[in-house]
């Protein structure tokens, strides 16, 4: 096979870069190790930058956004007894949008099958070749078991952390960076109609909680838990009572109303980074690179960023010009680093640690953000997410 552009993962990155370049007349074909069916179930990110809602809109991907995706002008930051409310819009001029990962997935699939995209599900045995010459190649078994070449003028991995792109970098080249934190997230999906109308973060003595939602009818909520915690360890009814607390059922009368849990997952958090995110005729985006804890709301809108960038590069590229291609590495990654700190600020911030010292240190930086103007505009202009190409 022979294309432009071979795209190596079919989640939201490789499938909107693909919808990206053929908006500019460039072929691409995508290879994806899973499934259809289980790319699109992936429960992964629910929050939408403003940044991305608009790239989303510009390209023709966001009716069903605008219809059914949900505005939010902020968030609540609580620790026991207070709860307050951050207001992006006011703050800001921007907002966010609760759509979750798998419905920007549908949206995307039926835009590309639309159009006729070349995309290769449960492949196996992928490799890259030649990266660093103009004929770069990918290999891979197909869902039949016939193995096939796949010959490009350049290769993108969007593959996540597990793929094969990211070690496609020599070593002798590549330079990292990963924090693995001291806890994890219990996260659960439940049939039941959420008890906010904005997503609620909540610092508390027995560790940290989210209220958020996917839906008018689907709630999603979290709980820090220990790293290797044992997910049969955590009944459903005990779940509900530990949200009850931290998120403070009672308080002021607010209620927590619990629900049938359909899905229960631990997600351990780690920061990781990459560089550089280009090798060759290799590029990187998305979780190939970089890797941030999701209190930030990040991951999903880090890689869309990465992709806005890298389709105009590659682009220019394919014409012979070269200047946004050799630039993509460094401009991705300035964005990579604010977002890859903002997230480790925000999950310090309000994930304990049995320390009693930073137990204080917290409070004083959750009132601080909270009554200071300027202390609150730093994290809504973070959270609702700032222009591609920042």
């Amino acid at each position: 096979m022979r294309t432009q552009v071979a795209i190596i993962g079919a989640g939201p990155s490789g499938l909107l870069l693909s919808h990206l370049l053929a908006a500019d007349g460039v072929e691409s074909v995508v290879v994806e190790t899973r499934t259809e069916e289980y790319v699109a179930g992936r429960i992964r990110a629910g929050i939408l930058e403003q940044s991305t809602v608009d790239l989303l809109r510009e390209v023709g991907l966001g009716e069903r956004l605008d219809r059914e995706g949900d505005p939010h002008r902020g968030i609540y930051l609580q620790w026991p007894e207070e709860r307050h409310h951050l207001d992006f819009v006011d703050l800001t001029g921007r907002s966010v949008f609760v759509y979750g990962q798998t419905e920007v997935q549908k949206d995307l699939v039926a835009a590309r099958t639309a159009a006729g995209q070349e995309v290769h599900y449960g492949v196996s045995e992928t490799a890259l070749h030649d990266l660093e010459s103009d004929r770069p190649s990918v290999t891979f078994t197909d869902e039949h078991g016939v193995q096939q070449r796949l010959e490009a003028d350049v290769v993108v991995g969007c593959d996540g952390s597990f793929g094969p792109s990211r070690e496609a970098v020599p070593a002798t080249l590549r330079r990292t960076w990963e924090k693995t934190y001291p806890y994890s997230w219990l996260g659960i999906l439940a049939d039941v109609a959420p008890s906010t109308d904005e997503l609620i973060y909540a610092w508390h003595p027995d560790g940290f909680a989210m209220h958020s939602m996917r839906s008018a009818t689907v709630s999603r909520l979290y709980l820090q838990v220990p790293n290797e915690t044992k997910i049969d360890d955590w009944s459903d009814d005990r779940i509900w009572d530990a949200l009850a607390t931290r998120l403070g059922h009672g308080q002021d009368g607010w209620q927590l109303t619990p629900g049938p849990v359909t899905d229960k997952s631990v997600l351990p958090m780690r920061s990781f980074v990459q560089q550089p995110m280009r090798h060759g005729r290799l590029f990187l985006a998305g979780d190939a690179a970089h890797i941030v804890p999701p209190t930030g709301a990040k991951g999903l809108n880090l890689a869309v960023a990465d992709v806005a960038l890298l389709a105009p590069a590659l682009t220019s590229l394919l014409k012979g010009d070269a200047a946004l291609a050799d630039g993509y590495s460094d401009a991705a990654l300035r964005r990579v680093w604010r977002c890859t700190h903002f997230s480790w600020w925000m999950t310090t911030m309000l994930h304990t640690s049995g320390d009693p010292f930073d137990e204080q240190l917290q409070l004083s930086q959750l009132r601080w953000v909270t009554s200071s103007e300027a202390g609150a505009t730093g994290l809504a202009e973070n959270y609702a997410g700032l222009p591609i190409g920042f």
